[in-house]
């Protein structure tokens, strides 16, 4: 249970990634949640209900590159 305040968001909301880290190991690549959610480094996330989120990179977009 959250003891923030404000609450962070439950991992059943779609926000639930802004909830703040209690165990955070880069080395291993995963941060675990105070909702329960743990999230990768590849940006997968592995719910407490046991559901996967694959990882949702943002697509690339076009850049302009110009020289200087």
């Amino acid at each position: 249970m959250c003891t923030h305040d404000p609450a962070c968001p439950p991992a059943a909301a779609t926000d639930h990634g802004a909830a703040r880290p209690v165990a955070c190991h880069p080395e291993q690549g995963w941060s675990l949640l105070c909702n329960g959610a743990l999230l990768f480094e590849d940006t997968g996330e592995l719910l407490p209900n046991g559901e996967i989120v694959a990882p949702h990179r943002p697509a690339a977009t076009n850049l302009r590159v110009t020289a200087a």
